[in-house]
């Protein structure tokens, strides 16, 4: 949960330039690695990331064998990504509170706690959404204060770098955790495999806490250039700060066309994913692991091996990249076919790489933790939401054409909005 342990600097323009970390540079992963607060970051993250996958697959079978809905079962698979849009309009300013560190620790505590309570056979259905809504709400907090600290612990020059590891973590620990899923709900039940998924969420919970230490990634006092407040407001302040920012984000065109292409061409893809287990029920494991498979590939290659000005120019092709495979589905192809597009598909998840860079040279170090942890909450609003648009089109048009038309939308979007990030 938020604390109210943090200073209260004014709003910071977000025109305002932002100056790099002093840390030296690190020149790739393994150098990430040696840096102890980054490897104990990672490490959380990617045991968040396949407590996650576990969950969200136990709870998708669990409610398509209760119902075989295909809106409920989308929606049980990415629900919690409705509340993060919540967490990003009242209090995302806690992401750039003065003890970061803490605020972590105290959310993955209300995210274990989450976890463990799904693994009681008998939930209602009800109190399971519920609680997907909640965890998503302190999930979109967690997420900015989690890029806060790591654009702390890592320089400029090594944040790119350090996000296209965990990008590619993600995608790995997804293809992982959606085979192992896959595996273990062969002789376990859904509320077992929760149960893995609230160990794997304490672990992670131990590993940021031992490694990360305390930082202020807000500065400070108006009239000391370079203090640190030490006043403590209330919740209000914390809201009219917050406010106070999002206004300025999006303020910008620029940034709102950034915010646009990441949010709403990924959302309606994966919408797309969601639908999977309806689609193909015996192989959605294969499908979703080769989405993740893809987008591990993708962002390997965008991330480790293209210069940020190769990034910046691949990224419209990128987004193209991420819908258009999904087309196939209008003729129902065979599973391994199936499987072969969303791999492609999934390696256009990379855009969102050069888009995160551009958003961040425009953001100023005071509010890099606020903005981000509103970028990923709305990227994962739009999840949602895509997820429930695909489902509730499912009921009417069936998985297969719902996926074609869903892609057909994703495609119109980025290139209607291409002119507007250029302009950026």
């Amino acid at each position: 949960m938020p604390s109210d342990d943090y200073s209260a600097p004014p709003c910071v323009p977000l025109s305002a330039s932002a100056s790099p970390p002093t840390a030296p540079p690190a020149t790739g992963y393994r150098a990430l690695l040696r840096n102890r607060e980054f490897a104990g970051l990672y490490i959380g993250f990617t045991l968040t990331v396949a407590a996650s996958t576990l969950s969200g697959f136990a709870l998708g079978t669990l409610v398509n064998d209760r119902t075989g809905s295909p809106f409920l079962t989308a929606v049980s698979m990415y629900g919690a990504t409705f509340a993060t849009v919540l967490g990003a309009l009242t209090l995302m300013s806690v992401a750039d509170g003065k003890r970061p560190r803490r605020i972590l620790v105290m959310l993955q505590c209300v995210s274990l706690a989450g976890v463990a309570a799904q693994a009681i056979p008998g939930l209602p259905l009800p109190a399971r959404f519920g609680l997907l809504l909640v965890l998503g709400f302190f999930q979109s907090l967690g997420t900015g204060a989690r890029m806060g600290l790591l654009a702390e612990v890592v320089p400029v020059s090594a944040y790119a770098l350090a996000r296209s590891l965990m990008n590619i973590t993600s995608g790995g620990t997804a293809v992982l955790g959606f085979a192992v899923g896959a595996l273990l709900l062969r002789y376990l039940s859904p509320h077992e495999v929760f149960a893995v998924a609230a160990v794997l969420t304490g672990l992670g919970l131990v590993a940021v806490a031992t490694t990360a230490r305390e930082y202020s990634t807000r500065p400070a006092d108006p009239g000391r250039p370079g203090a640190r407040s030490d006043a403590r407001p209330g919740p209000h302040s914390g809201l009219r700060r917050t406010w106070a920012t999002n206004a300025e984000l999006f303020s910008h065109p620029g940034r709102r066309a950034l915010l646009l292409n990441l949010w709403v061409p990924n959302g309606l893809i994966v919408g797309c994913e969601a639908l999977f287990i309806s689609y193909e029920p015996e192989h959605a494991g294969i499908l979703l692991a080769a989405g993740s498979a893809g987008m591990l590939l993708g962002d390997l290659t965008v991330g480790r091996l293209l210069t940020a000005g190769r990034r910046r120019r691949c990224a419209f092709a990128l987004r193209l990249l991420l819908a258009v495979p999904y087309l196939l589905f209008a003729a129902s192809p065979p599973t391994w076919v199936a499987a072969v597009a969303v791999f492609v598909a999934g390696a256009g998840f990379a855009a969102t790489l050069p888009l995160q860079e551009q958003l961040l040279a425009l953001t100023p170090d005071p509010v890099r933790g606020q903005v981000q942890g509103v970028e990923s909450a709305g990227r994962m609003t739009w999840q949602g939401l895509g997820a429930a648009l695909a489902g509730g089109l499912a009921l009417y048009l069936g998985p297969g054409p719902t996926i074609t038309a869903l892609a057909t939308l994703s495609i119109t979007v980025t290139v209607l909005s291409r002119p507007f990030v250029l302009r950026a």
